[in-house]
């Protein structure tokens, strides 16, 4: 110790700062590192909604399946996951930060699956990340300490899934909810004008005002020489008292 001492004192050389032993990945940033802040891409909705972007997805997953396979290079994970993450990622800044911990919890699968998945969206260039760490202060160690924190990930488009974007958006189908309406408010519309008189129909179903005019005029007179014969057909009998 001595000896140790008087090298120290005669080199200048410090105290060797205690390590805590942490796990951090290589190659992770502090979350303020233009590295890291770069995965801050804010989505442009304009061309491409969400909802454009996971159907191309699914294309793309379904085009890229070989036969007798039940999922594609994406998988039904990868894709429950791509769906998380749009859930998620705020479309304004591009902030994204799930851990896989939450992805887990969120999706009911395991902490294996979870990362298969992520690699293969990765590979096929639907999302990217940079690894993320942080400083912490622990008591009783010197020196530099940091903590391994949720990645910062970045939602893609690859130009191989752009094709299936534009297919979709020239020949994109009503949605079920909006055609449901549209056929209840069909049906109300037809309900509607079945139950008016004959003298009413015309103003409902005509834009041209003298025209329906005509019409209702020759649809009351209809209405009364219909209401004439019925009477001489069925004569009311006098109720006795």
């Amino acid at each position: 110790m001595a000896a140790r001492s008087l090298f120290e004192v005669a080199t200048g050389a410090q105290h060797k700062a205690q390590r805590s032993f942490q796990f951090v990945r290589r190659n992770s940033y502090y979350p303020n590192d233009r590295r890291a802040l770069a995965m801050q891409r804010p989505l442009d909705l304009k061309d491409m909604s969400k909802s454009q972007r996971l159907r191309a997805a699914e294309e793309y997953d379904r085009a890229h399946r070989e036969p007798g396979k039940r999922n594609g290079p994406l998988g039904h994970i990868g894709l429950e996951v791509l769906r998380a993450m749009y859930r998620l990622v705020c479309h304004k800044t591009g902030r994204l930060e799930p851990s896989i911990a939450w992805l887990e919890t969120k999706l009911g699968r395991s902490r294996a699956a979870i990362v298969r998945a992520l690699a293969a969206l990765k590979t096929h260039g639907f999302l990217d990340w940079v690894r993320r760490s942080e400083p912490v202060e622990e008591p009783g160690h010197q020196g530099p300490q940091v903590k391994q924190i949720p990645n910062a990930y970045a939602l893609l488009v690859p130009h191989k899934a752009i094709q299936f974007i534009k297919h979709i958006a020239r020949a994109a189908p009503l949605p079920v909810d909006d055609e449901d309406r549209r056929k209840e408010a069909k049906a109300e519309h037809e309900a509607m004008l079945a139950s008016l008189p004959p003298a009413e129909l015309p103003s409902a179903i005509i834009d041209n005002a003298s025209l329906s005019e005509v019409l209702s005029r020759m649809g009351a007179s209809l209405s009364v020489s219909d209401a004439s014969s019925l009477k001489s057909l069925n004569p009311t009998r006098k109720v006795q008292e």
